[in-house]
């Protein structure tokens, strides 16, 4: 066996160990959103200005450091947001156990869907317009809608399930 089919296999067997877990929570009664919603790293195939990505098969994070892009699945939408926080452009990262992000230098803090909860932020988190193509979702990294200067354009930067 190569090493490619190793990988593959302890991967699948990583999976299943997974969805039994996941199956033994729900049965004993813990609601499903208890289970904080998981993060991931990866990097968009890149187009021009275009990156894609897969489609979250389920509600999670996936950080793209390299494009400045976090794309997010929550609530049977999925939206791309710019990785910075719209207070300062300090980083924000996405905290598991809070359900939220958190900025990393003046502590906004950031609903899944990128409104602000608390902290020093004066408007939304700044969304990339997204379509999705059958399994695979599209981020136009030229373009961000800011909540406070294109309402609309933010409000339609997201794609429903």
């Amino acid at each position: 066996m190569n090493t490619i089919e190793t990988s593959c296999a302890s991967r699948r067997q990583f999976l299943q160990g997974l969805g039994c877990i996941a199956g033994a929570l729900v049965i004993s009664g813990i609601p499903p959103d208890a289970i904080a919603a998981r993060v991931v790293t990866a990097e968009g195939l890149q187009t021009g200005a275009d990156r894609a990505y897969p489609m979250p098969s389920a509600d999670g994070v996936t950080v793209d450091k390299t494009a400045q892009v976090i794309i997010v699945r929550a609530g049977g939408h999925v939206f791309a947001f710019a990785l910075s926080c719209p207070h300062q452009n300090a980083a924000v990262r996405w905290v598991p156990k809070n359900n939220q992000f958190e900025c990393t230098k003046h502590d906004s803090h950031y609903q899944a869907d990128g409104l602000p909860t608390t902290g020093r932020a004066t408007r939304n988190m700044d969304r990339y317009p997204i379509r999705r193509d059958g399994d695979t979702l599209h981020v136009d990294t030229a373009h961000v809608f800011q909540s406070d200067k294109d309402a609309a354009g933010w409000a339609a930067a997201m794609v429903a399930l």
